[in-house]
């Protein structure tokens, strides 16, 4: 299999939600995370893992790995730059039935369900849903470049994961021999756990600055509708207590007005995130789209005008 068929993914949560819903994988949303101490209020509850991007650089000494017979999904990284990908792999087919994988990636988990780790690898630089979903982001090139390995002083980015299966929480690396066993966690520590891990990763890099963090959770918009429907439904039941009067028709009454304010609250939350989905759809539109043709044009349009010396003499300058 060709390395360079497999493209390069930004680290957006845009991207990672329409590359998770696109592989059949319904109410599922990733968020940025802008700081760390902002973990604990996240409203995206509950979140099933999360991906850290960094600049790799090699480890001194090899990282202590497991081997696991308890139906842990690990795969080795064996085709350049699926790492993306492979991370959120990591955490959706890490979650004991805790989300709907739809058809295919059911299948798919089943299918690789007895495979080795490089296997598994490959079974999904094979995928053809998955790597059609991942390939969807590349972006279009005019011209076709030799592939160039990283070396000790390139740019190197790649994609881990962070996910709590059975009690016990996982560094999952696709360039590691296994995953990376990180000690027993609940549903209400393993976030306080990885993010000590997280931070020590950071500390590491010394003055690098380049690494992103995002959470894989529950869509926010199924969040904030079924709460509107149980505050809906409770509000019902408050107005026909509060219309019986009496001592307990004031306190619902009081209780109704306090209703109000945390349905208007719904109601806002739930619109900021449709119209953040619209504007991912835009943006992932934009991303997607070729404007090398137009750009060419144009170039060639201000050639023929005679406009095209100045502009690059200017541009010139300027840099």
């Amino acid at each position: 299999m060709s390395n360079s068929s497999w493209c390069t993914v930004e680290s957006d949560p845009g991207v990672f939600t329409e590359l998770i819903s696109n592989m059949g994988v319904p109410g599922v949303q990733v968020e940025e995370v802008f700081a760390m101490d902002s973990l604990h209020d996240q409203q995206q509850c509950p979140i099933y893992g999360m991906v850290f991007l960094f600049k790799w650089k090699a480890d001194p000494q090899p990282r202590e790995t497991v081997e696991t017979s308890n139906g842990l999904f690990f795969a080795n990284q064996v085709v350049q730059n699926a790492c993306a990908t492979q991370a959120i792999l990591s955490i959706l087919l890490n979650q004991d039935g805790k989300i709907e994988l739809g058809k295919e990636l059911e299948a798919f988990q089943e299918f690789t369900a007895s495979m080795s780790p490089e296997v598994k690898g490959l079974a999904i630089g094979n995928s053809d849903l998955i790597r059609n979903v991942h390939n969807s982001f590349a972006r279009p090139e005019p011209f076709v470049m030799e592939d160039k390995q990283a070396t000790g002083d390139s740019d190197a980015f790649h994609f881990i994961s962070y996910v709590p299966y059975r009690d016990t929480l996982y560094e999952l690396d696709g360039l590691q021999k296994g995953p990376i066993e990180l000690g027993p966690c609940t549903n209400d520590d393993w976030i306080l756990k990885a993010k000590g891990e997280i931070q020590k990763r950071i500390e590491a890099g010394g003055s690098e600055i380049r690494f992103n963090l995002m959470t894989v959770g529950k869509s926010l918009q199924d969040i904030y509708s079924s709460s509107l429907s149980e505050c809906n439904a409770k509000k019902e039941e408050l107005q026909v207590k509060a219309a019986a009067g009496g001592d307990d028709g004031a306190t619902a009454q009081a209780q109704l007005i306090q209703l109000e304010d945390e349905i208007a609250d719904l109601h806002i939350r739930l619109e900021q995130e449709r119209e953040k989905r619209k504007n991912y759809k835009i943006e992932n539109m934009r991303r997607k789209h070729n404007y090398i043709p137009f750009l060419l044009k144009f170039l060639k349009i201000l050639a023929e005008k005679g406009q095209l010396n100045g502009l690059v003499e200017k541009a010139r300058k300027k840099a």
